[in-house]
C-alpha cells in the first residue's frame, strides 16, 4: 500500500471514528443536567472533551490499523462491528441529554459496551495493537456506564 494512500486512510479512520463526537456536541449538557444528582465521584466537566478526544483518535487509528493490514474485504466484519459501534456511542448523547432519558441511555451505553467489547475480540484477530489501542475506552466506557447508572438511580 503506498504511503499516500495510508496516510488518507487514516484521515479517513479518524474522521469517521470523530462522528459521535460532532453528533455529541448537538446534544450538550445543560440546565437538565447541572439540576441533575450526580455522585461525588462524577468528573468535571472538562474532563470530558481531552479524554473523548483522545480515544476517538485512538479508535481511528486501530480501524486503519485493521484496514491497512487486511483490506476492506478480509476486514469487512470487524469494520462493520466497529461502525456499529460508533453509531451507539453517538447515539448515546442523543438519548441522554437530548431526550433527557438517563435508564434509556443506560440500555444504550450497555449495548455500546458490549460492541466495543465485539469490536475489541474481532480487531484482536486481526492486529493485536489494534485491539489494545481499543481497551481504554472500553474502560472508559465501562466507568461511563456505572456513572450513568448512579445519575438514573439516583434521579429515579
Amino acid at each position: 500500500m503506498s504511503n499516500g494512500r495510508s496516510i488518507a486512510g487514516l484521515i479517513v479512520w479518524l474522521l469517521i471514528s470523530f462522528i459521535p463526537a460532532w453528533v455529541g456536541a448537538m446534544f450538550t449538557p445543560g440546565e437538565w443536567y447541572v439540576q441533575l444528582q450526580k455522585p461525588s465521584w462524577t468528573p468535571p466537566g472538562y474532563v470530558f472533551g481531552p479524554v473523548w478526544t483522545l480515544l476517538y483518535a485512538m479508535m481511528g487509528v486501530a480501524a486503519w490499523a485493521i484496514w491497512r493490514k487486511s483490506g476492506i474485504a478480509r476486514a469487512i466484519a470487524p469494520l462493520t462491528i466497529f461502525v456499529v459501534q460508533l453509531i451507539l456511542n453517538g447515539l448515546w448523547s442523543w438519548v441522554f441529554f437530548g431526550l433527557q432519558n438517563p435508564g434509556l441511555a443506560f440500555v444504550n451505553i450497555v449495548a455500546l459496551w458490549l460492541m466495543i467489547l465485539a469490536t475489541t475480540i474481532t480487531f484482536w484477530r486481526h492486529s493485536v495493537r489494534a485491539a489494545v489501542l481499543l481497551l481504554p475506552y472500553l474502560v472508559w466506557v465501562t466507568f461511563a456506564s456505572v456513572l450513568n447508572f448512579e445519575i438514573w438511580n439516583l434521579n429515579n
